[in-house]
């Protein structure tokens, strides 16, 4: 089969964090520190993946800054000639290095925010990190560095969404992405507590709406619905194995940050094989690539080519099949089974999370 090119590679530094979100999408097994990749290969695989034709790279983790050798793995990406961006929670920066960061060659900076308020944040991240959130927003654009900030969307906070946005154009940020959290990870593991009720989902749609209209050429709002309200599945990742690469901070390259949760796979290494020959020809990459792989009813379906069957990790974890029709699609057999689960977490009394931690 003939791959597409990609366009982005999201680097998974390090699963290290000091925050414990509850939604994180990283997996439930962490990788230690001692199995992470070095900065020489990272450097290598920077070059690999501007010879494939990737032209952005997401810094990504856990938490990035948790790597000492951040600034040098910035200037391999930058010599690589990629656009860098860093998605952090900005727990681990100081000033002093955000200014270094930004001369080794750093593009952009992804600031996640868990609430408005610095108790409901520090809650939801099981860490006191607020008001360094604050700083490194400012810090950003001090040295003109363009601002996005992210903001996961949840039960707990859904209510916030123009707060948000609020803080956004406080912050000179120059484009908010507010994503219901999507349910993968350790997210998974807490949808009872997370999911949000479907009149929290009408309202947040309502806020992004209304601030679009008013803030069009101000602020760009990308946002993301909950999976679990919707009709139609999105394409993941722009399709298995079309536009992204995803490497774990341990080297293995997988088309999407979700994948390791599907058994079976076996996802090779950077560690041992070139990206080129990774993106092309493993089975990993191949496996649900294209629309060869689909079951009725996405076999033949007029969307199959625009959704390329939703997600293969939501479709095992809700039908237990990776191969089976992405059960957000109203055309699967297992809708009205997300319906019917849907309202039932999102109704019930949220239960504690189970906040992400090694071990």
């Amino acid at each position: 089969m003939n791959a597409p090119v990609p366009v982005g590679l999201l680097a998974e530094l390090t699963h290290r964090c000091p925050l414990a979100c509850p939604y994180c999408s990283n997996p439930l097994e962490l990788t230690r520190a001692e199995r992470e990749l070095d900065a020489t290969t990272w450097a290598r695989v920077f070059r690999e993946a501007a010879d494939l034709g990737v032209l952005q790279l997401h810094l990504s983790g856990g938490e990035p800054a948790s790597r000492r050798d951040l600034e040098e793995i910035v200037a391999a990406a930058r010599a690589a000639d990629l656009y860098v961006n860093l998605i952090t929670s900005g727990i681990g920066l100081t000033e002093a290095r955000l200014g270094m960061l930004a001369r080794a060659g750093l593009d952009h900076v992804q600031l996640s925010v868990q609430d408005t308020d610095a108790a409901s944040s520090d809650t939801i991240g099981h860490y006191a990190g607020f008001r360094r959130k604050i700083d490194v927003a400012r810090w950003t654009r001090g040295l003109g560095l363009p601002l996005t900030l992210n903001a996961p969307l949840h039960r707990a906070n859904a209510h916030h969404a123009r707060a948000f946005i609020d803080m956004a154009l406080e912050m000179e940020a120059a484009r908010i992405e507010l994503a219901h959290v999507q349910y993968y990870g350790w997210a998974l593991a807490n949808r009872s507590a997370l999911l949000p009720t479907r009149a929290q989902m009408d309202e947040t749609i309502a806020v992004v709406d209304a601030a679009r209209d008013d803030l069009a050429g101000r602020l760009v709002i990308d946002f993301v619905l909950p999976d679990y309200y919707a009709s139609a599945p999105k394409p993941c990742m722009g399709g298995w194995g079309r536009e992204v690469i995803v490497i774990a901070p341990d080297g293995a390259a997988m088309p999407c940050h979700a994948a390791h949760a599907i058994p079976g796979i076996v996802f090779d290494s950077v560690r041992e094989k070139a990206l080129r020959d990774i993106w092309s020809d493993s089975a990993a990459f191949n496996l649900y690539r294209g629309t060869g792989w689909m079951k009725e009813p996405c076999r033949g379906c007029a969307r199959a080519e625009t959704d390329w069957g939703g997600c293969r990790c939501q479709a095992l974890a809700l039908t237990g099949d990776a191969a089976a029709a992405d059960p957000v699609c109203d055309l699967s057999p297992a809708h009205g089974r997300l319906a019917a689960l849907a309202e039932a977490d999102a109704n019930a009394p949220p239960p504690p999370y189970r906040y992400r931690r090694f071990g």
